[in-house]
């Protein structure tokens, strides 16, 4: 009873840290796991076997499979002609939220919205309404399409190697997919009649851009009268502390770009920056600069910087990104990562002044400034999402070539897992590989690619499902779910069941969520005496079903800036979602997984 007390006392404590945010998911779970070692609930020498369980190394080779897909452009054939054909807004939605999910299914479901998202908002712009009508069906689409298969979300993964432990094997690739092929159609159906008109549209229509920065791009001249004449960047900064960003310098013809804190000024120096008109006046008062013009255009910007070198693009910032909780001082973005920030929105709500103090958060919207041949190493390194369409990448026989590989090894890791010739570890770690070793992406990339706070929380959180499961904590949970659904019908258990786990991963991550669940969905199939299928495919289901906060996973996240969203309109729409999950999952379960 002493340790089932240690245990419920650490899981309720991790999910308040979970909830709070303060400290990141990947620390809490370490810091969980470590503390039920020191008080004899693991033994050490158990306290990391959950790096080495088969869903922790699945997962970080579905991550480096779908950036591979994604840098190849080998999916972009699909996406593109989501731009095309029907007027029709509702028909619109319908294929946007099915590739999303069909996509979804065979890859990551962050990868897969980062494919769409930037289709999505060209698509509302197209049709002149605003990206919130199509941003959050698309990522509910991203959760949907999840379901389908094995590798579609981490908690398949986990759930499916859940099932050894009652003494069978393994869930096969596909034995998700009856099940989650319903649920995807259940909620584009739901999305498409009823859900749109819930969703709140605060963007005007004629909003085209989050950010108007031709307003705030300036440009003067260093003139032989001015005080900062082989002062550095840093000096100028530091003396006159005016909430202004020097972009760009050109220097006797030649473009310096992103210009470093330590570049000296010289005579007849052209700083192209941004700043606000009061912080202009004050910057030509005190320096003795000239100023040259003021809002160049976007062709003016591109004459000076060459648009083939330079790009002022949108990004989203993912959970994990490195700026999360830095300022871009302290990120240090020009000098370790060669990009000049130059405004920030949050939540619909855009930011031109002091951005070097701005703590950055997930879901934060960035306009950055970096060498055009730099974006993707850019994306990957930030760990963020962009907001602008991509081309197809099929412009040379290489990526033509490198498409098809890529296409082929993942196809070939499908059927072996499929047909039960490797595990799905096995098979997806050796086509990871196999990514390298075809020059499809390089080494950098394959770690760049991997999530490490999500295997970091994996690992770590594994032990403590386990102790939750040898404490016998799990069955005193199953014993008052099956004495609290005694006189009513087995269907009620697992709706109990998919309820409490909803609830769980609408506030925690959804792969703890199902660590936690698992132990409890075995439990209850012990003391009922019949088959563990139908629960753990019920927390498979609501683990994927975190429809009601943007914190319950990182797709209703990235989609909170750009859709301008507040809390309060996930649950508005999520939660009659959810309700249809538990009324038209619960009887499918039974039917495909019964008793």
């Amino acid at each position: 009873m002493g340790q089932q007390i240690i245990v419920f006392s650490v899981i309720a404590i991790a999910m308040l840290l979970f909830i709070d945010g303060r400290i990141r998911y990947d620390f809490v779970a370490l810091l969980g796991m470590l503390v039920l070692v020191v008080t004899g609930v693991i033994i050490p020498e158990n306290a990391f076997l959950g790096f080495s369980h088969p869903a922790v190394i699945t997962v970080a080779a579905v991550l480096v499979i779908s950036s591979a897909l994604i840098k190849t452009g080998a999916i972009d054939h699909l996406v593109v002609l989501l731009n095309r054909g029907t007027k029709s807004n509702s028909m619109k939605l319908i294929g946007l939220m099915l590739v999303t999910a069909v996509i979804s299914g065979f890859m990551n479901n962050v990868g897969a919205l980062a494919l769409i998202m930037p289709i999505a908002i060209s698509v509302a712009k197209d049709s002149k309404i605003a990206p919130s009508n199509f941003l959050m069906p698309i990522a509910f689409a991203s959760l949907l399409g999840g379901m389908m298969t094995e590798i579609g979300t981490p908690p398949n993964l986990i759930i499916s190697i859940y099932r050894t432990e009652a003494g069978m094997e393994p869930f096969a690739f596909f034995d998700f997919t009856p099940v989650g092929i319903v649920m995807v159609i259940i909620g584009i159906i739901y999305m498409a009649m009823i859900g749109w008109r819930m969703i709140p549209h605060r963007l005007s229509n004629d909003n085209e851009q989050l950010f108007h920065i031709d307003e705030y791009l300036s440009e003067v001249l260093v003139s032989r009268n001015c005080k900062m004449i082989g002062k550095s960047l840093r000096e100028f900064y530091t003396v006159y502390k005016l909430d202004i960003n020097v972009i760009g310098i050109i220097r006797n013809g030649r473009k310096i770009i992103a210009p470093l804190a330590n570049e000296q000024l010289v005579i007849d120096d052209v700083l192209i920056l941004k700043a606000v008109p009061t912080e202009l006046t004050d910057l030509v008062e005190k320096t003795g600069m000239t100023l040259k013009g003021s809002k160049l255009d976007e062709m003016d910007l591109g004459e000076k910087f060459n648009i083939k070198e330079l790009a002022l693009v949108e990004v989203v910032l993912r959970g994990e990104s490195p700026l999360i909780g830095r300022n871009a001082v302290e990120a240090q973005l020009r000098n370790r990562f060669n990009v000049n920030l130059v405004a920030v929105s949050r939540k619909g709500t855009s930011s031109i002044r002091r951005l070097k103090a701005f703590k950055f958060r997930p879901g934060d919207i960035l306009l950055i400034q970096v060498p055009e041949s730099m974006l993707h190493d850019t994306y990957s390194k930030l760990r963020c999402l962009p907001l602008a369409e991509r081309g197809v990448s099929i412009n040379t026989d290489k990526s033509k070539r490198n498409q098809y590989i890529a296409l082929g090894i993942f196809a070939t890791s499908i059927t072996l897992t499929t047909f039960g010739l490797l595990p799905v570890q096995i098979a997806f770690m050796i086509a990871a590989l196999l990514m390298v070793l075809f020059d499809i992406i390089t080494a950098r990339e394959f770690y760049d690619a991997i999530e490490w706070p999500t295997i970091i929380m994996l690992g770590a959180f594994l032990p403590v499902g386990s102790a939750l499961q040898s404490s016998g904590s799990s069955d005193t949970i199953a014993n008052f779910l099956v004495q609290f659904s005694l006189n009513n019908s087995p269907g009620f258990t697992i709706a109990a069941l998919m309820t409490l786990t909803m609830v769980l991963t609408n506030l925690i991550n959804n792969a703890a969520a199902a660590v936690l669940m698992a132990p409890i969905a075995l439990s209850l199939s012990a003391f009922m005496g019949v088959s563990p299928d139908p629960f753990l495919m019920s927390v498979c289901v609501a683990s994927s079903s975190a429809f009601l906060t943007p914190i319950g996973h990182q797709s209703n996240m990235l989609v909170m800036g750009p859709g301008g969203y507040q809390f309060r309109d996930y649950w508005k729409v999520g939660l009659p979602l959810s309700i249809l999950i538990i009324v038209v999952g619960t009887p499918l379960i039974l039917l495909v997984w019964p008793f």
